[in-house]
């Protein structure tokens, strides 16, 4: 069965962002487990640069993977427009999430934004721009 209420205004409808919010649960599960793996095993074996890059590769593969899994087998068919809110809602819960988490453990905003500074070698900004950007390219050919 498909949910397909509503109309091709342009207009995002609320239930085709109720399902994506669960989907983003699942991955900030992933994401937190996957910071475990990197704290615990990762950096002690590999260091601690190589392990952050390691560590984001491995999240956006998961993100990829789930995204991949969701949008070929949701019940939602999606309208143009709702890829892109999700996209940005996605994005927007993440960045928040990671300063909401770096103001309850004291950590300087200035550091929670240095993890986005590429120029600096930073790689994180693959995260969002994976939750920016995929919903887009899987939500537009893999939903039915």
């Amino acid at each position: 069965m498909r949910l397909t209420p509503g109309s091709k205004t342009g207009s995002v409808r609320p239930h085709a962002l109720l399902y994506p919010l669960g989907v983003w649960a699942v991955m900030a599960v992933i994401a937190v487990a996957n910071g475990v793996f990197r704290e615990v095993f990762l950096i002690p074996r590999i260091g601690d640069y190589p392990g952050h890059v390691a560590s984001t590769a491995l999240l956006v593969a998961a993100i990829l993977l789930v995204l991949l899994v969701y949008f070929s087998r949701t019940p939602i068919d999606y309208e143009r427009i709702e890829p892109i809110g999700i996209g940005v809602l996605w994005t927007a819960l993440t960045v928040g999430f990671e300063f909401v988490v770096g103001y309850a453990e004291g950590t300087p905003v200035s550091v929670t934004l240095g993890q986005y500074d590429v120029l600096a070698g930073q790689v994180w900004i693959a995260v969002p721009i994976a939750l920016l950007v995929s919903p887009l390219l899987f939500g537009r050919y893999l939903a039915r």
